[in-house]
């Protein structure tokens, strides 16, 4: 009968044993739980960071429509521009002409890639800032050409 207790005895020992090795102090507790806490600030951060770059890159509905709108103005006034340089071109008879017309051309084509940016940038919506910058200036270079190629070969 004494097997039977010292075996229930030395198994008691030993599950009271695992027990209290596994448990944690109050001061690990509160080391573990605020560690815990300083995780989710720092997710919560991260995110609020991503939301608020997300934000900034995307345009918002009012000045996308009054952007579009400006934009497509202009590119219609190069159109306007390129289509009085054609016919000029054909009426004129020098011997550029050829040259001219594939400069015109060329113009022309670059006036539709920008049609076409804008037209696509309302598909995806992304990164507003840097598209409208480089957007702006691809659209001034392209009016200045027109300007700079009328001034050139109108004297």
């Amino acid at each position: 009968m004494k097997q039977p207790i010292t075996i229930l005895y030395l198994a008691c020992i030993l599950i009271g044993g695992i027990s209290l090795n596994g448990c944690k102090t109050p001061d690990e507790k509160v080391n573990d739980a605020q560690t815990q806490v300083d995780n989710a600030k720092e997710n919560l951060e991260k995110v609020e960071t991503k939301a608020e770059v997300a934000e900034m890159k995307a345009a918002n509905a009012e000045e996308w429509k009054i952007f579009k709108n400006e934009s497509e103005a202009k590119i219609k006034t190069n159109e306007i521009r390129i289509s009085e340089l054609k016919s000029k071109i054909k009426r004129s008879g020098y011997p550029m002409d050829d040259l001219n017309a594939k400069r015109v051309d060329t113009l022309e084509m670059q006036n539709k890639m920008l049609q076409s940016k804008v037209d696509n940038y309302s598909k995806t919506m992304t990164d507003w800032e840097t598209f409208k910058k480089e957007f702006n200036h691809d659209l001034d270079g392209l009016g200045i050409a027109l300007k700079d190629f009328t001034v050139k070969h109108n004297n």
